[in-house]
């Protein structure tokens, strides 16, 4: 008897292959849009401000004293800044640290709008809607 052992690996499939044979659902609900991380948010707005003043990030990371490839991080989403980066970022721009924050809250709101789709409520047709309605 040989007890060698086989160069062949077992492979253990971390998901299970959908099943062809079944047809595809048609009904089934779309997946909720993702909501941006508040950190693409900031760096899209760090991103359009420094292009709309036509600056280098050699530029603004220079002033700001923080390094070209962190600031490009930032940009892009990939970093978390603390707050003082931030500030730093936003200060070399021309912006306070609020102004900043309160763009990206822009960008929140229309991303997040965007994203939203209205549920239309089903009304019986002999009862009245009992509903709260707010006007400003």
């Amino acid at each position: 008897m040989s007890n060698q052992v086989s160069n062949e690996a077992r492979v253990i499939p971390l998901r299970q292959e959908p099943n062809r044979t079944e047809p595809v659902r048609t009904d089934a609900p779309e997946p909720a849009p993702r909501e941006p991380l508040w950190r693409d948010l900031v760096g899209e707005v760090l991103r359009r401000e420094r292009l709309a003043q036509e600056r280098t990030l050699r530029e603004v990371a220079d002033e700001a004293r923080i390094s070209l490839p962190y600031l490009s991080e930032i940009e892009r989403g990939r970093k978390e800044a603390s707050s003082e980066v931030l500030a730093a970022a936003a200060r070399a721009l021309g912006l306070g640290l609020g102004d900043l924050l309160s763009l990206a809250q822009g960008e929140l709101t229309r991303h997040t709008a965007a994203g939203r789709r209205t549920v239309a409520v089903p009304q019986h047709p002999y009862k009245p809607y009992n509903g709260l309605c707010l006007v400003a």
